[in-house]
C-alpha cells in the first residue's frame, strides 16, 4: 500500500516521475543531462566551428566551453539550445553571472559577435543583439557560416510599426 504525504495524497516513489532515461537526449526546459550539453555543443561545433561566440577567437575544440547567454543562476529552463553558444574560457569567466546587456556593452565588438554566432538563439535575444548595431555597420556583418530553417520575423513584421504614440505600458 502506498503511504499518504500530509496533503492526503498517495506518495510518488523517486523511480515513477517518469524523467528521461539515462541514454535519451533531452533539449526541452526541463533539468539537461549530459548528453544534451554534448549533442548542443557537437550542434554547434558543427554550425559555426570552434570560434567564441564573444571575441570571434578561434580555439582549441577541446577548451571551447558552452555558455549560458541568459545567466542560469540555477534556473534549469536556461538549459536550451536557444539560451546557449560556444564560448572561448576566458570570455565565459569573465561573463560569469553577469547579466547580457553589462557584458555586450563592456566591449562593442561582442555585439556583432554575438550577432553572428547566435542566429540559433531565442528570438528575442536576436532582436535585441540586431537593435544594438548600428545601422551603418550592417553591410560589414557577414551571414553566419551556415543558416538553417525559415527566416525569423523582426519585430516590426510581428507588431507592426511603431507609431511613435504613447506607449500603453507607462501610466500617463
Amino acid at each position: 500500500m502506498a503511504s499518504r504525504s500530509r496533503r492526503g495524497g498517495a506518495a510518488r516513489s523517486r523511480k515513477g516521475r517518469g524523467g528521461p532515461s539515462k541514454g535519451q537526449v533531452t533539449l526541452t526546459s526541463v533539468p539537461t543531462g549530459r548528453a544534451a550539453y554534448v549533442e548542443t555543443r557537437r550542434w554547434l561545433l558543427e554550425r559555426h566551428g570552434s570560434v567564441c561566440a564573444y571575441c570571434e577567437r578561434e580555439v582549441p575544440e577541446r577548451t571551447i566551453t558552452l555558455d549560458h547567454v541568459t545567466p542560469r543562476r540555477g534556473q534549469t529552463a536556461y538549459d536550451r539550445r536557444d539560451n546557449l553558444v560556444l564560448c572561448c574560457r576566458a570570455c565565459n569567466a569573465a561573463k560569469a553571472d553577469t547579466p547580457l546587456l553589462a557584458f555586450l556593452f563592456g566591449n562593442r565588438n561582442r555585439v556583432i559577435a554575438l550577432f553572428k554566432y547566435g542566429q540559433h538563439l531565442s528570438h528575442q535575444l536576436v532582436e535585441m543583439v540586431k537593435d544594438l548595431i548600428p545601422p551603418d555597420e550592417w553591410p560589414a556583418i557577414p551571414p553566419p557560416r551556415s543558416h538553417r530553417g525559415p527566416r525569423r520575423k523582426s519585430s516590426r513584421e510581428l507588431f507592426g510599426p511603431d507609431d511613435g504614440g504613447p506607449s500603453p505600458y507607462l501610466d500617463v
